[in-house]
């Protein structure tokens, strides 16, 4: 189960959470001026990055209000939560830790793995 930090509440379970989308898009200026291509970007397109992405969370069973997240899309590990009035976090490098290979794996020993 993922441990998300509310700003205000602290940490607490994924399932008292609901996500909101991406952070930061600014919206337009005028956009009445848009037409249907320029609206349906706004709306519809968003970034899919692997890596730091900033987003939008609801703590929906706690305080109720919006913050923002900075999760890895490759690892779903939160890297940082924030207020919405606050700057998005430079993301700081986590090293992910490598199991070190199984007795059994004939692969990890330098093996083909074909018959001999």
């Amino acid at each position: 189960m993922l441990l998300v930090t509310c700003p205000w509440c602290g940490p607490r379970d994924e399932t008292e959470f609901h996500y909101g989308g991406q952070a930061h898009v600014p919206h337009p200026a005028d956009p009445a001026a848009l037409d249907d291509r320029q609206w349906a970007e706004y709306v519809f397109y968003r970034e899919n990055p692997k890596g730091p992405f900033a987003e939008r969370w609801m703590h929906a069973t706690g305080c109720r209000r919006w913050f923002n997240a900075l999760r890895d899309t490759a690892s779903y590990r939160i890297l940082a939560t924030y207020r919405p009035h606050e700057p998005r976090p430079s993301p700081q490098p986590v090293e992910t830790p490598t199991a070190p290979p199984s007795p059994g794996d004939r692969r990890a020993a330098g093996s083909s793995g074909g018959n001999r």
